[in-house]
């Protein structure tokens, strides 16, 4: 609460001071004109009205509010201030006021009329789910009179998760302002001049709304690697074979996976053709790879893409989908070789021995034949 001489312009200079003391405190709080006490100086004895109402102060997200997942998006939010004057009450008795305390009434009156104006407007915004984060602080929106509005959005920066699922995404915007909660007047006389040595004692509180709305992450199709297979060798060539499966909420029609081969792999054909493929199907995709003789046998990833037509016809390209795959030890490979020569000499013997047996039997036969 102040007290000055009758000044607007020291008014204007108070008040603000005021609404500086209000949001030293974090801003967090809960500000309710309940728990706020009177000042010293007001003296109700010389308060001439009781007035009700004040701020409204009401927000309306500018632009679109659907996003796709994994974007960084900068929220646009039009403030106005609809606060009315619900009502007065007159605390004195009209019929006893002396010209003075007329003149002093009205004079109060015109101050009870601020009371609407929000005061050192500060934004917070808040995400009601974690897959959409919100990257700006508090925002100040500056001083509303009733009927005003921002002169330039309040802005906020939000990211969304790229594993953030399709539907709505609630947020909560707090409001926070100063406002003049009473006025209490005097003076010692009236002259032609105005009331002489006139004091303005002016309240303020803090005032705390919040309003709730919603954004939305667009249904897509969005594709997973469900399965890995094939055999790769260094020093080799193989087939490698990935399944694919839509997990995404939408078809997606003449999709084509291009994978990105890097060291050690390299390939020819890094591009297969995947059909049309419905929430929840899935196909395999099959490529060949040729691995460098120096690779270190270990598990890899490699990236690919998906690209397709969505349900509006648009060419529309997949994040990135991750195939983990593994180079095995040469080793391995080489068993396997050094056995299926043990089966081809091991049949090679077989085949001899039985044909050395056939010459034999048919020289013997001869043989007797002789005789």
């Amino acid at each position: 609460m102040f007290k000055m001489t009758d000044s607007r312009y020291a008014v204007a200079i108070m008040a603000s001071l005021a609404v500086l003391l209000l949001f030293a405190a974090p801003v967090h709080a809960e500000f309710t004109a309940a728990n706020a006490e009177l000042p010293d100086f007001f003296n109700f004895d010389e308060n001439y009205y009781t007035v009700y109402g004040g701020p409204d102060v009401t927000a309306t997200l500018v632009g679109d509010n659907e996003f796709e997942r994994g974007d960084t998006v900068t929220l646009n939010l039009d403030l106005m201030n609809k606060g009315l004057i619900t009502g007065f009450r007159s605390e004195e008795d009209d019929l006893y006021l002396t010209e003075l305390e007329q003149k002093l009434q009205s004079t109060e009156m015109s101050y009870e009329s601020q009371r609407t104006t929000a005061i050192g407007i500060v934004a917070v915004l808040t995400s009601l789910d974690p897959a959409v984060k919100v990257k700006s602080g508090p925002q100040e929106a500056g001083t509303l009179v009733s009927g005003q509005k921002t002169d330039s959005p309040v802005q906020f920066n939000v990211d969304i998760s790229k594993n953030a699922e399709s539907g709505r995404y609630p947020m909560r915007l707090d409001l926070y302002y100063g406002y003049q909660k009473n006025v209490q007047i005097n003076g010692d006389n009236e002259t032609d001049l105005g009331i002489t040595n006139m004091e303005v004692g002016l309240w303020y509180d803090v005032g705390a709304q919040n309003t709730t709305f919603d954004l939305f992450v667009k249904d897509e199709a969005r594709f997973e690697v469900t399965n890995v297979s094939g055999d790769l060798y260094p020093d080799t060539e193989g087939l490698l074979y990935v399944t694919f499966e839509n997990v995404g909420d939408l078809p997606a029609k003449d999709a084509t996976v291009r994978i990105s081969a890097a060291d050690p792999f390299s390939t020819t054909d890094d591009q297969a053709f995947l059909g049309t493929l419905d929430s929840g199907e899935s196909t395999v995709a099959v490529f060949k790879l040729k691995v460098d003789d120096l690779a270190v046998p270990k598990a890899y990833a490699l990236n690919s893409e998906i690209k397709y037509e969505d349900t509006d016809g648009h060419d529309s390209i997949s994040d990135t989908v991750k195939i983990k795959t593994e180079v095995l030890p040469a080793s391995a490979n080489d068993s396997g070789s050094g056995m299926t020569g043990i089966i081809i000499g091991a049949l090679l013997v077989i085949v001899i021995a039985g044909g050395a047996y056939f010459v034999y039997r048919s020289r013997s036969s001869n043989n007797s034949n002789d005789e």
